[in-house]
Parts: C-alpha cells; structure tokens; sequence
C-alpha cells in the first residue's frame, strides 16, 4: 500500500460552547491540516497522487474556513467547531472534490499547535 501527503495552513477563529475554559471565549488558530491519500496501484509516472491536484483541492476546501468565525457555518450549527469536527468537515468536503482513483482519501488531520491534533478518518 502507498501513501502520500500534503500539508497546507488556514487561519481562522472559533468558539467552543460546555467547555468550561478559556476556549469558550472567541479565539483564533492558525491551523495546520495534513491529507493523506492510499492506494495500492501507481500511475504511469510511477505516483500515487499528483501533489499540485491535492494540494488545490485543498485550497478550495479552505475557501469557507480561511479568516472565518467556524462557528458561523452551518456545518457547525449543531455543535462545537472542535478540531475534531474541523477534520470531519475537510475530510467530507474533499470526498466530494477529490477525484484521484484508484487512489483514495484516507487521513485528515487537523492540528491546533505542534502538540494538539485531531484527526478523521473513515473505517
């Protein structure tokens, strides 16, 4: 099985409602996502996945999320916009966008600092 990776930033604030802390306050992240797609099978120039075709589609993912307040998307509108659910919401936005067969989208991660990250996944 192989694997490949692209890593991109969007900053953006949010809000988490029944935390009982600090980050129930307004705050903001510069956010670190990484996207990992697999597959068993290479193209003929011997590649998974083009990174530029990953990395734009990505981009366009951020396009809702860059310089936002996360809670104001309806996405969010039945919970927090914990990174937990910021993983989720990239990762079902790029099933939608992605189209890389035979590869597919395998790993969403979502990193608030270099220590705190949460990640989504289906399986």
């Amino acid at each position: 099985m192989y694997t490949a990776r692209v890593e991109e930033w969007f900053a953006a604030a949010h809000f988490l409602k029944n935390f009982h802390g600090k980050c129930e306050n307004l705050h903001g992240h510069n956010y670190k996502v990484r996207v990992t797609v697999k597959g068993s099978q290479l193209d003929a120039g011997g590649m998974l996945c083009d990174f530029g075709i990953m990395k734009s589609v990505l981009k366009e993912v951020f396009k809702d999320l860059d310089h936002h307040n996360l809670n104001d998307l309806p996405f969010f509108s039945d919970g927090n916009p914990s990174a937990e659910r910021i993983a989720e919401y990239i990762y079902l936005e790029l099933e939608k966008l992605l189209d890389i067969k035979p590869a597919e989208l395998s790993l969403v991660e979502v990193f608030e600092t270099e220590k705190h990250v949460a990640s989504y996944t289906r399986n």
